[in-house]
């Protein structure tokens, strides 16, 4: 704290010796103590409205990589997934992920209470200035739970209808991603067990990775993906275009992911820890599309753009469990595993017939664990066998969690659309209209 001081005192100095009325706006100047509350709450903000940057990315990623007669579709689930998320986050979800002492009878009630902000201006209220407002935390931890949602979308894509996926992702981000996400990050046992995921590997990439594989199994794949001699048979996505700019505003907004995860903005100490994460996020994704570039072209003999784009995003899910304390060398070495991860977990989900519309699996989950398991190699905090225990456990619990849900959807409403409209398109059958009227339906 002590920069501020030096920098906000002679200006105030300056103001009071200047004339009587310079001095009175010095009284204008923030108090020392609110200063780290304020740098601290900015971060938060910006770090918050990059990470919604990222729904954006998630969305374009996958309307690129679907046929055109189900793009209308995936911008539906995704606008209104991100919208559902921020109602019933604030509803049911922060207040679970968050439960104070723990889970005694007196928190788990006070959870089902509505999330409340401070007052305007902060009248009469008794902020803990050593770290950040309510709202500024509110906020950019709700990114995080709407984006374990987005992960969910593309995996299912092209054959699960709207009302049932929709109703799945009102119990994932009021209940399941904010309980486990509880056990970490809101000093749960998973945190006094001394388990390590700085921005979320595992509390949000592999939950919405588990989340999506189970989903998958159930649902069942595409029509034709898979032929009876356990053929694939490959189904183009309708723009790469879309699909790339998609994973350039996911990279973008992965700086705010892991940056604003450092969840101090107060010292010089923690601002020069946010510039190496920023450069160790960067290196890490960089890495994994080099990785998968090269691997592509060496075992399919030309490069697959699909598979670099989902190195990059493997690289980012990677590094983000561990984004401070790895050299850009290290950094670089782990990106580059997400990314090989990718190029055999892709048709190793396919060899199970598991059918993963792009790729979410491999990226969030595959990634995810082993962005998990690598925070032993460079954080001296951190145990290889808690880090394992916690994948585990959390694991255990979506997966288990999340396939009853699925089961239960499926029997009561129905998951999948019939036949007729996977072939004519979700988008004419499920919504009336079309993402591209003028073009013939692929």
């Amino acid at each position: 704290m002590k920069r501020p001081i030096i920098l906000a005192l002679p200006a105030a100095m300056l103001l009071a010796t200047a004339s009587p009325g310079l001095a009175q706006e010095a009284d204008l100047t923030p108090p020392m103590q609110d200063i780290g509350f304020i740098f601290t709450t900015f971060m938060f903000l910006v770090s918050g409205f990059l990470v919604f940057f990222m729904a954006a990315g998630f969305t374009m990623l996958e309307a690129g990589l679907v046929r055109g007669k189900n793009v209308t579709m995936q911008l539906t689930k995704n606008v209104a997934l991100f919208s559902l998320a921020s109602l019933f986050y604030y509803l049911l979800g922060y207040n679970l992920m968050y439960p104070g002492d723990g889970w005694t009878i007196t928190n788990i009630l006070g959870a089902f209470s509505v999330t409340g902000l401070e007052p305007v201006g902060l009248e009469g209220a008794e902020p803990d200035l050593t770290y950040a407002s309510v709202g500024s935390d509110f906020f950019f931890q709700l990114m995080f739970c709407a984006a374990t949602a987005s992960i969910v979308s593309g995996a299912l894509a092209e054959r699960i209808r709207l009302w049932p996926f929709l109703a799945f992702v009102v119990v994932l981000t009021a209940v399941i991603y904010p309980v486990q996400a509880s056990w970490k990050w809101g000093g749960g046992f998973l945190d006094a067990a001394g388990f390590q995921d700085f921005a979320g590997s595992t509390v949000v990439h592999s939950v919405g990775g588990w989340a999506a594989l189970t989903g998958a199994i159930i649902l069942g794949p595409r029509l034709g993906k898979y032929g009876p001699d356990g053929r694939v048979s490959p189904i183009p996505g309708s723009n790469l275009a879309l699909a790339t700019l998609g994973t350039f505003i996911l990279w973008l907004g992965w700086f705010g992911f892991n940056g604003g995860s450092q969840l101090y903005m107060d010292t010089a100490g923690n601002v020069a820890d946010i510039s190496r994460i920023f450069s160790n996020t960067n290196t890490a994704a960089a890495a994994g599309a080099v990785a998968a570039l090269l691997l592509t072209q060496v075992m399919y003999r030309k490069p697959d753009l699909t598979m670099i784009l989902n190195g990059a995003l493997a690289g980012l899910v990677s590094i983000t469990a561990e984004p401070l304390t790895p050299s850009l060398i290290e950094a670089t070495l782990i990106g580059a595993v997400g990314g090989v991860i990718v190029v055999f977990a892709v048709p190793m989900l396919d060899k199970f017939k598991i059918d993963d519309v792009v790729g979410a699996i491999p990226v969030h989950l595959f990634a995810g664990i082993w962005g998990t398991l690598a925070v032993a190699l460079t954080n001296d905090a951190a145990n290889l066998f808690t880090q394992l225990y916690a994948i585990v456990v959390v694991g255990v619990f979506v997966v288990v969690t999340t396939a009853i849900l699925w089961y239960l959807l499926k029997v009561v409403v129905g998951l999948r659309v019939s036949e007729e409209t996977e072939i004519n398109g979700l988008d004419v059958a499920e919504l009336g209209m079309e993402a591209y009227p003028e073009f013939a339906k692929t």
